[in-house]
């Protein structure tokens, strides 16, 4: 017997991540660290905590096992629940035979029994890889006072990237009246976020059409997806369901390619960017290891930088995000760059403008990435990356752009 729930979310987070190359050749995009202690799933997750959301179901797919295993019972985000709490659901096999999740709206299609236990009224469908701060409850608000069938949270982004995004067009009470996927002409600037609150009996609806509609048009050779932009969402804009925008003003950021990770982490050393995670009253919180407090030695000279717990540093560090139980060396510097836990940058190494994976070495002497300053055609400067357990040998250089995933 489970206890009913008036909310359920549903947080998709089986995605490769393949534009993050290195960073996730073995780990789930949702799992990439940020921010000096937290990984981007610790964002929805807070956020369903904070919103009052206790029952979540967490799709994974892609490389699971540092994912699964960091979030565990879900006790860092209270939701370690005898009724609800966190729940991973992997994909499955049945008598039917086994498949994998074969797109967003058929990872949810497969866990509907999973739904269906709590009898929820409405459903939070997330995606696990965006970095931003919502009271979901909000929204759930919204979507009832507007007798809404789906609600769709958006940003109005500036025109010159609106074609990156779907475009919701909307008319003056916020009702959507058409949705384009990244359009080469945008007539709106307001970008779906992929977030949706469904009222569930439409959803389930939906969810069962695009799935045989799908599988018969698999079997005649035609194209066919199972999407949510693509087929839920248009599905029922043809059938002039009540679909809404909801508009999120606030930092929103999608990490999706290795330089929107770089300025994500860059943001939070910047005090115009609006996203505080120091705020009482809406924590983020993570799953970290106890580690003792930092080290400053004598010979350090560190500025507007974040050093976490465990980190020992004698080096030079500027403008930088170091995670936990990070090495720096004596003479060695670090300049505008991401360095994830337990990765020792050793003396006379210089990393400028990069991003270094976990448990990496970089040895005496190795250069890693460079200032845009120093490159004379700014098109040949990039974001250089080592990837997680990767060691650049004494002496050898990665440079801007290039992607470092083995030892060198």
């Amino acid at each position: 017997m489970y206890t009913k729930k008036r909310v359920v979310a549903m947080l998709l987070a089986g995605g490769q991540g393949s534009r993050l190359y290195a960073l996730t050749k073995n780990v789930a995009k949702p799992a990439v660290p940020y921010g000096g202690k937290y990984r981007l799933i610790d964002f929805p997750l807070s956020n369903c905590t904070n919103s009052g959301i206790d029952t979540v179901g967490v799709l994974t797919q892609y490389q699971p096992l540092v994912l699964n295993e960091y979030i565990g019972n879900g006790q860092p985000w209270d939701l370690d629940k005898l009724n609800g709490g966190v729940h991973v659901l992997p994909p499955f096999e049945t008598q039917a035979g086994a498949s994998w999740y074969e797109g967003t709206a058929n990872a949810i299609y497969q866990n509907m029994r999973f739904i269906e236990r709590y009898d929820p009224e409405y459903v939070v469908v997330l995606g696990g890889d965006h970095i931003y701060k919502m009271d979901y409850s909000k929204m759930v608000d919204f979507h009832i006072a507007n007798n809404a069938d789906c609600t769709i949270s958006v940003i109005d982004v500036p025109k010159s990237e609106a074609s990156r995004f779907g475009i919701m067009i909307c008319d003056e009470q916020n009702q959507v009246t058409d949705f384009v996927e990244k359009p080469k002409e945008p007539k709106s600037t307001l970008a779906s976020m992929g977030i949706y609150v469904f009222s569930w009996d439409k959803l389930k609806k939906y969810l069962i059409e695009n799935e045989n509609d799908a599988n018969a048009k698999r079997d005649r050779g035609e194209q066919w997806s199972k999407d949510f932009g693509k087929d839920i969402i248009t599905s029922m804009l043809r059938d002039q369901q009540r679909l809404f925008a909801y508009e999120f003003e606030g930092y929103w950021k999608d990490v999706g390619t290795l330089d929107s990770l770089w300025e994500a982490n860059m943001d939070l050393l910047s005090p115009s960017v609006p996203l505080d995670l120091y705020d009482p009253c809406w924590k983020i919180y993570s799953r970290n290891s106890n580690m003792p407090p930092q080290y400053i030695g004598d010979n350090a000279h560190i500025e507007n930088s974040m050093i976490s717990e465990g980190s020992t540093i004698d080096g030079t560090v500027d403008f930088s995000i170091l995670f936990s139980g990070v090495t720096i060396e004596e003479g060695a510097t670090v300049n505008y760059s991401i360095v994830m836990p337990g990765t020792v940058i050793k003396s006379g190494a210089v990393v400028e403008y990069a991003i270094v994976g976990s448990d990496s070495v970089i040895e005496s002497g190795a250069k890693v990435g460079t200032s845009p300053e120093n490159i004379e055609n700014r098109d040949d400067w990039g974001i250089a990356v080592v990837g997680h357990n990767v060691t650049v040998s004494a002496g050898k250089c990665v440079e801007p752009k290039q992607i470092i995933g083995e030892n060198i």
